[in-house]
């Protein structure tokens, strides 16, 4: 009994481990372009989808390397994994993201996506080291490593679409939220 006991729960973890990989970003542990496919198909007949992009990334991974990339990456989901008004967050691949609010109208969560373009906004992200000394000299405090280090500004562009009677598909409304994405980086980005 003990050993059945064992076996189906090493086969009830590898299920939820292969369920997790299938359907989780693994860098920045939201759900991913599988789950947000997944989704589409249980949409209802009202909801929105907005696409959000991070402004100028590829200059992060030119400037400051990849590693900071990634942290620019895990800081704006884990930013989004918050977004308020009933939306969930998806990564949609490189650094796209996407917010499906289902039974929701744009006018209903413009407001919260507002919200979300400004906490990013306003968010001083402090660059970890990759190699960080095991102790810190006594002499270094920690103020004085804060200032030595220019906290970096990161910003991002949504683009917010709904169903409606012209766009009835859940990939013409996310063709229609890209088209709004481009026209915010148009305006100068950070809208």
């Amino acid at each position: 009994l003990l050993l059945s006991v064992s076996c189906l729960l090493i086969c009830l973890s590898s299920l939820l481990d292969s369920h997790d990989m299938a359907y989780r970003d693994e860098l920045t542990q939201l759900p991913s372009g599988r789950a947000f496919n997944q989704k589409l198909l249980s949409l209802g007949r009202n909801y929105s989808i907005a696409i959000l992009d991070i402004d100028h990334f590829k200059n992060f991974n030119d400037t400051h390397g990849h590693d900071v990339g990634d942290q620019v990456l895990q800081m704006v989901a884990s930013k989004m994994a918050k977004v308020t008004g009933g939306g969930v967050a998806y990564r949609y691949g490189g650094e796209r993201f996407t917010v499906v609010y289902n039974g929701k109208s744009p006018e209903q969560v413009e407001a919260h996506l507002e919200e979300l373009r400004v906490v990013i906004q306003d968010y001083a992200m402090q660059v970890r080291e990759a190699s960080r000394p095991a102790k810190k000299p006594a002499a270094q405090t920690k103020s004085k490593a804060r200032r030595k280090a220019k906290p970096l500004s990161v910003t991002i562009s949504i683009g917010l679409a709904a169903r409606t009677t012209e766009l009835k598909t859940p990939d013409q409304v996310i063709a229609a939220a890209d088209k709004a994405l481009y026209r915010a980086k148009k305006k100068g980005r950070n809208c």
